[in-house]
């Protein structure tokens, strides 16, 4: 049976774990060759579960925020494998030392690195492989933003405001790119139980209240990346062939709704 990306190459950053790691082998398995890009060694791992499983698959370790490291992994799709037809921007940071310190004790180099990552990483994605892409006329480009793009509440100021300015890139750059083909869109994810998440999920589990991770969207429950990887797997196909500059939201529905207390409410739910 043809997999759904049989004969294309694919590029994913943040590809050592977590929701990249995911999307590279749930890649491999649909028939690509991927080259799987992150800052960690375990990019290699992630490399030798895809050979594994018979897929083809190459290594590249760089900083998805430093131009030249980008331009790297796309030279290395095209001298490796012939090509470039989608790349999953993926890689970004929570930034564990600013927390959720309040808005005004935050500094300008706090906000630096994680819109540096979060920000022009994708930014840097989309310049370099699209060129590639236009001259075949298609092409995918996918970028990881979040429900924190969407509205205050799920993450830091600085994070939050990374992910805001994923979406508008996505819908800027689609613009950018009309007649060629090329297709740029995001995924927002939910709480999804990964590396960056891994802290508060530990957290979360040592005090006895699992129960309470990702309560509060209607499917109660958090998720887990290879959720988020099928939506890629989507946008990276010609089944979304028609779909661009779209964010793309994969939460339990928790945007969906305002804040609500269920208790006082009125709401007459079920």
């Amino acid at each position: 049976m043809a997999g759904r990306l049989d004969g294309r190459v694919a590029a994913v950053t943040g590809a050592a774990s977590g929701i990249g790691r995911a999307s590279s082998l749930l890649f491999a398995r649909e028939g690509a060759k991927v080259v799987c890009f992150d800052q960690s060694a375990e990019v290699e791992e992630t490399v030798r579960l895809i050979h594994q499983g018979g897929g083809q698959a190459i290594a590249v370790t760089g900083d998805a925020g430093n131009e030249d490291d980008v331009i790297g992994l796309i030279n290395t799709a095209i001298d490796g494998f012939g090509g470039l037809d989608a790349v999953y921007a993926n890689a970004g940071i929570s930034g564990a030392s600013v927390g959720f310190r309040p808005f005004f004790d935050l500094e300008a180099d706090d906000w630096s690195l994680i819109l540096r990552v979060n920000l022009i990483g994708p930014f840097l994605a989309i310049k370099h492989a699209a060129p590639h892409m236009r001259e075949k006329g298609k092409g995918s480009i996918i970028c990881t933003a979040s429900v924190a793009g969407l509205r205050s509440g799920a993450g830091p100021s600085p994070y939050s405001a990374s992910k805001a300015g994923v979406i508008n890139l996505v819908q800027t750059a689609c613009q950018e790119l009309t007649g060629t083909g090329v297709r740029v869109n995001a995924i927002c994810p939910g709480l999804i139980e990964t590396g960056m998440t891994k802290p508060l999920f530990d957290k979360t589990r040592a005090a006895g209240k699992e129960h309470k991770l990702g309560q509060l969207n209607p499917l109660q429950r958090a998720g887990v990346p290879d959720e988020i990887a099928h939506a890629a797997l989507f946008l990276a196909s010609d089944d979304a062939s028609y779909v661009n500059g779209q964010a793309i939201v994969v939460d339990g529905g928790l945007s969906s709704s305002h804040p609500f207390s269920p208790s006082r409410s009125g709401s007459g739910r079920l």
